[in-house]
């Protein structure tokens, strides 16, 4: 019997928004035969959606369990370059972009 391997937090994060039964299970590093299992006993840590014969699961559901939705938001905030002022996002004396005035249709 071999054991699953867990895909690493870039792995998961690189997954589609939708994830596949053998997707889930490599993220949370479960076989095949006990992810089945699991979920025929309504034990799978994440919500289930099923589509005829196919189970789909949520990536952001699957982020949680594994505790990487605050990583990847820790991740988000550290990356918003602050200015002086400690407004996120704004870079000091950089030109502003002003769009062109529009005319109202009658």
């Amino acid at each position: 019997m071999s054991t699953a391997t867990a895909l690493t937090p870039g792995e998961v994060r690189a997954l589609p928004a939708m994830l596949s039964a053998k997707q889930a299970f490599a993220a949370l590093a479960l076989g095949e035969t006990l992810g089945y299992q699991l979920i025929d006993d309504g034990d799978f840590p994440i919500e289930v959606l099923r589509f005829g014969r196919v189970f789909r699961f949520r990536k952001a559901d699957v982020m949680t369990v594994l505790g990487l939705s605050e990583t990847a938001a820790a991740e988000v905030q550290s990356a918003a370059a602050t200015n002086d002022d400690g407004a996120p996002g704004v870079q000091p004396k950089a030109p502003s972009e002003q769009s062109a005035p529009t005319r109202a249709s009658k």
